[in-house]
């Protein structure tokens, strides 16, 4: 069963964020949020609130085994752009785009290991 969690409007551009979550994709939740963790970048921390969000949103169903779920998809789209601008000389001006970026994750069960 699918658990999605999403945030939209994160004041990060998509970039970044796609360089953090390229490292969690396919990783066990505890693997992931451990990952995230120690990662320095600050889209870091952006992700792990989304991971965290989608087992809780996991642990509200009672069908679902929170210990086997593991990361199935990281999305990241591009959200709407601010558009600033920059003096520059002789009066021209050079224009700045601060994007931002909406983020989704979906959580499967995975396979019961025995060990």
């Amino acid at each position: 069963m699918e658990i999605k969690a999403s945030a939209k409007y994160l004041r990060i551009s998509p970039l970044k964020l796609r360089l953090v979550t390229s490292t969690i994709s396919g990783k066990k939740v505890e693997e992931a949020l451990a990952v995230l963790r120690f990662l320095p970048q600050r889209g870091a921390r952006l992700v792990r609130k989304v991971v965290e969000a989608a087992v809780a949103n996991a642990e509200q169903r009672p069908q679902v085994d929170v210990d086997t779920l593991f990361v199935k998809k990281v999305w990241v789209d591009g959200g709407p752009s601010l558009k600033r601008f920059q003096a520059r000389a002789m009066g021209r001006v050079n224009r700045i785009l601060k994007r931002s970026s909406h983020l989704t994750v979906v959580l499967d069960e995975g396979p019961v290991k025995k060990r």
